[in-house]
């Protein structure tokens, strides 16, 4: 069941939930096509250059600059707090929209790693693969060896790379457990290995913008394109710490939850509050 204070910020919740395409008014589809014709001029402009770039074998600062602009597109207006590790770094982050890969990695340029969902999604999962997402299905319990093998080579490459530990999204207000199997790429850390913990922040817009419930990826990014205006992002990029000093991913986990819970509750201004859609 919808929460009440998600179903006033949009009616059309109830909607997604029982499996139907969204109804949109005129308006709403004329903001639609006007995104998505600028996303097509992003992929014309920035996807050759990005093959340019590789095809010489060059560093190529495409696709950062590709999500990054996306997100801007999608009606993100993103504020970067503190300083990213664009280098040996892992970060984790609270996880509310599939903005947030783009918003991350066009601040960061940071790799990441993703439930399976995202990469299913129209449009996003594409986006999200330009910047080497690796994709993990939570029900592929036998497969999680590999995925972290997956996670080693990035962070071999001396690259950030960002895992949502939540296994979720949530409503932008509330921070779940976090989960630790990803974790085990630092047991032991690599050498120079630094966790850098990540508040995205939505503000009033959270739970608007949230991607949960039984919401498709199509309703939520129609929903989201289609809507009025901009809504700020604050990517609080707080300070890294050595995982060796919190020996074990549990350990590790904890501490990195602990940060980013103590930033949220400062932007909210109150505690995280209890999940309705908490998922195992």
């Amino acid at each position: 069941m919808e929460s009440p204070s998600i179903a006033r910020a949009d009616p059309r919740r109830a909607q997604a939930a029982e499996g139907l395409t969204i109804r949109l008014t005129p308006r709403e589809q004329m903001r639609l096509g006007w995104r998505v014709f600028l996303l097509l001029l992003a992929v014309l402009s920035h996807v050759p250059l990005h093959g340019a770039w590789r095809l010489f074998r060059l560093p190529s600062p495409w696709p950062q600059r590709f999500l990054g602009l996306v997100a801007r597109i999608a009606g993100a207006r993103v504020t970067t707090i503190g300083t990213p590790r664009r280098h040996d770094a892992f970060h984790l982050s609270n996880h509310v929209s599939w903005i947030d890969i783009l918003a991350l990695g066009g601040a960061s340029g940071t790799a990441f790693v993703a439930k399976s969902e995202i990469g299913e999604a129209p449009v996003v999962g594409w986006l999200a693969g330009l910047n080497r997402t690796v994709y993990i299905k939570r029900e592929n319990r036998m497969g999680v060896a590999g995925q972290i093998d997956q996670v080693r080579q990035a962070l071999g490459e001396h690259c950030a790379i960002t895992i949502f530990p939540e296994g979720t999204t949530t409503d932008g207000k509330s921070l779940l457990p976090f989960k630790t199997p990803m974790l085990r790429v630092l047991e032991p850390p690599p050498p120079g290995i630094l966790v850098q913990p990540v508040l995205l922040d939505y503000g009033a817009a959270s739970e608007e913008i949230g991607w949960v419930g039984e919401e498709s990826g199509l309703n939520n990014a129609r929903r989201i394109l289609a809507r009025k205006g901009s809504f700020p992002l604050r990517v609080h990029f707080l300070e890294p710490f050595d995982p060796a000093d919190f020996p074990g991913r549990k350990a590790m986990a904890a501490e990195a939850r602990q940060r980013i819970e103590a930033a949220l509750t400062q932007a909210l201004g109150h505690p995280p509050r209890p999940f309705a859609y908490a998922q195992s």
